[in-house]
């Protein structure tokens, strides 16, 4: 499972949401959809644009959670 952590990424850069959409061209909705995670897809575009005002890496807000133990 993917995880998003935009929302921590943001609290560390002290910068609200709806400065980064301002920055970003994205609207305060998609952005925030985002961040909840209640997407199911981003454009590599956007990860972009996210990155170059927080000035992190992908890594910083994607992260890899492993399912539970298969059986």
């Amino acid at each position: 499972m993917i995880v998003l952590r935009l929302d921590r990424v943001l609290a560390d850069r002290k910068m609200r949401s709806k400065e980064l959409a301002e920055r970003i061209g994205l609207s305060e909705v998609n952005l925030s959809r985002i961040k909840c995670g209640k997407i199911s897809a981003v454009r590599f575009s956007t990860l972009d644009a996210i990155c170059r005002e927080l000035g992190c890496q992908p890594g910083d807000i994607l992260e890899y959670v492993p399912d539970g133990p298969e059986t």
